[in-house]
């Protein structure tokens, strides 16, 4: 979770790249697509590329980093590409006592999508891994949501799966902060083996999940990261992503 708080912050001067939105067909309520090189359909959320990977061209990957991201490498080498598995490509991460993530700068309006679905599965797990603790806090699957709510405030939701934390528990990292900008709240979605090697389809009410961590309306989604990471632990882990979309109903 550390390293989140370096990049975020960097992200709040990067530049948009001038492309138009990507909109397939949406419809009055529901919104289905992905973004790691399928599509991407929103309803009332225009979702923009922004700060790629620089040898990264529309259309195309490179080194396994999905058109349209950017890769942030912190400690070690990123492992990470887009793989076949079922019905289509799956975008998979895997971390060997390293930490690195990947992101995207959008602009997706919350008033008219507030929920978000994704699929994930992990298939190794840091051990000892537990964000609870400084020295052992390594996740194989993170999902960051951040926020804007004034032009002097950053505030992000990171969503995760632990290997030894609760279910369920929302808590702040307990590394000290950096940026007195910044705020992050850590909110538990898995944990542990039981569902290990699984597909799992979370589904979040993020508007209500900010008001139960921040109170108020978060207004729009500016920044999406995901993350992987095992130096503290000195282990492997692993996951793969399907897909993220943003909806206006469960």
């Amino acid at each position: 979770l550390s390293f989140t708080l370096l990049a975020i912050a960097r992200q709040s001067s990067a530049a948009l790249v001038d492309l138009p939105p990507v909109i397939e067909n949406p419809g009055p309520t529901s919104v289905r697509g992905d973004l790691f090189g399928f599509s991407v359909t929103a309803v009332g959320a225009d979702i923009f590329v922004g700060a790629p990977n620089r040898s990264t061209q529309p259309g195309q990957e490179r080194n396994g980093v999905p058109p349209g991201w950017e890769l942030m490498e912190k400690t070690g080498k990123a492992e990470l590409s887009l793989v076949e598995d079922g019905n289509g490509r799956v975008l998979r991460l895997r971390s060997n006592s390293s930490s690195f993530a990947i992101q995207k700068e959008v602009d997706i309006d919350l008033k008219q999508t507030p929920f978000l679905e994704w699929q994930w599965k992990v298939t190794e797990m840091p051990r000892r891994g537990d964000f609870r603790n400084f020295s052992t806090d390594d996740q194989a699957a993170q999902l960051y949501l951040v926020f804007t709510p004034d032009f002097m405030q950053k505030e992000v939701i990171a969503y995760i799966w632990d290997s030894n934390a609760p279910k369920g528990i929302t808590a702040e990292p307990t590394f000290p902060p950096v940026y007195p900008f910044l705020r992050i709240k850590v909110v538990v979605l898995e944990s542990g083996e039981a569902e290990k090697g699984k597909w799992i389809t979370e589904t979040r009410n993020v508007v209500e999940d900010y008001r139960k961590l921040y109170g108020g309306h978060p207004g729009k989604i500016a920044g999406i990261r995901i993350q992987i990471n095992s130096q503290h632990t000195k282990s492997r882990s692993e996951a793969y992503w399907r897909y993220l979309k943003v909806k206006g109903h469960p």
